[in-house]
């Protein structure tokens, strides 16, 4: 992972390059920020930039050894530490570590750097529980960090999501972070650092990564999948700075003649109040899979935002496909300020719900219903 590879963000690569150059890197850095903003990637850009002997004003060379090593996620120290639970089938008394899914981990990363927390359960193959950063993590660190460099340069470790550490491992781990070994860095990645204990955060200094902009994201989905100026600026106003949230959008897109249809219908039965259709369109959608039920549900969200705007007669503003605007140009006088937000909060809480794996048909057919009243309030 180079500097060159991570979307926008040229001010923090200029920054993290200098304090590099000039001798400023602090012991522990905490890079935090919005959701989709690059921060892991940054993190590992970061390391791949101490660990070249060779590089140059711009990053890592990319053609020595270390580089290659880098690049594998190999490299004997560049550490990294991450949520995990006991794998099935493990009889061990032990409390897993991140090594127990390091070849999980690598997997993922190098197929897609912006991964997401959901991502990870997936590739751990978790159902509903809840991984964690166990106490023996910090004994393996320990040990890991006591040792000489093998390749006689910097010891980095790369913790993701530390607010998933225990108060035992943290604590643990508070001496070495706050006086770590020479040419030792710890870099912290964190979607949530006010649930980090505070005596951690004392610890560390913070880098706050921006949200992406519009044109960052804009340019990247043009040069990486190829798509029209007109189509990447529509997914890149959609996804709120978000990476992530952009890369799930163009794989929805392939499905979306499929969320207009049920989108479409949703309104139509919830106007003309038909039970009956309520209940078959909850079992055809509960019969989708939870994936794609939360798909649905921010396609949903998305077509109320966008026919509220389309009341406003603001055409510059919309972001919808032919069939999704020859649809709205019926439906949009439905949603107005008297409705919108309770038909979004309707929206939300199925979604929540959905998340919280809560019967699908249930939650499905009590939105539908609920649908009635706030279409009807026009």
């Amino acid at each position: 992972m180079y500097f060159a590879d991570i979307i926008g963000q040229e001010s923090i690569k200029m920054q993290l390059r200098r304090m590099v150059d000039e001798n400023h890197l602090a012991h522990a850095l905490l890079f935090t920020g919005p959701l989709g903003n690059g921060k892991l990637p940054m993190a590992v850009a970061l390391a791949h930039y101490l660990l070249c002997n060779r590089h140059n004003a711009e990053g890592a060379c990319g053609s020595c050894p270390t580089c290659v090593k880098v690049n594998k996620l190999i490299h004997s120290d560049l550490h990294f530490v991450f949520p995990v639970l006991k794998k099935k089938g493990n009889s061990s008394d032990k409390a897993p570590v991140s090594d127990d899914y390091i070849a999980e981990w690598r997997e993922l990363f190098t197929s897609n750097p912006y991964f997401t927390y959901t991502d990870w359960l997936a590739k751990m193959g978790v159902d509903n529980q809840q991984p964690m950063i166990y106490e023996r993590e910090s004994g393996e660190i320990l040990h890991k960090l006591s040792m000489q460099s093998r390749e006689g340069g910097w010891k980095i470790v790369i913790i993701w999501l530390p607010e998933r550490m225990n108060e035992k491992c943290s604590n643990k781990l508070l001496k070495i972070i706050e006086e770590p070994p020479k040419d030792t860095l710890f870099i912290l990645v964190s979607e949530e650092p006010e649930n980090i204990i505070p005596t951690i955060l004392s610890r560390t200094q913070r880098v706050e990564l921006p949200r992406l902009s519009n044109e960052d994201i804009t340019v990247a989905l043009q040069q990486r999948y190829g798509l029209t100026a007109e189509d990447a600026s529509s997914v890149a106003q959609q996804s709120v700075g978000n990476w992530e949230k952009a890369e799930e959008l163009l794989r929805v897109d392939t499905e979306k003649e499929l969320y207009l249809e049920l989108f479409a219908q949703l309104m139509r039965i919830a106007y003309a109040r038909n039970i009956r259709e309520m209940k078959r369109w909850s079992e055809q959608v509960a019969g989708m899979g939870r994936e794609r039920q939360k798909h649905l549900l921010d396609y949903c969200q998305r077509m109320i935002r966008e026919n509220f705007i389309m009341n406003f007669k603001c055409d510059q503003m919309l972001y919808m496909s032919d069939a999704e605007h020859n649809f709205s140009v019926r439906f949009s006088p439905f949603v107005n300020e008297r409705n919108i937000f309770g038909i979004m909060e309707e929206l939300s809480e199925a979604q929540l719900h959905i998340q919280q794996n809560v019967n699908a048909k249930m939650v499905f057919f009590d939105m539908s219903l609920r649908m009635i009243v706030w279409i009807k309030n026009r």
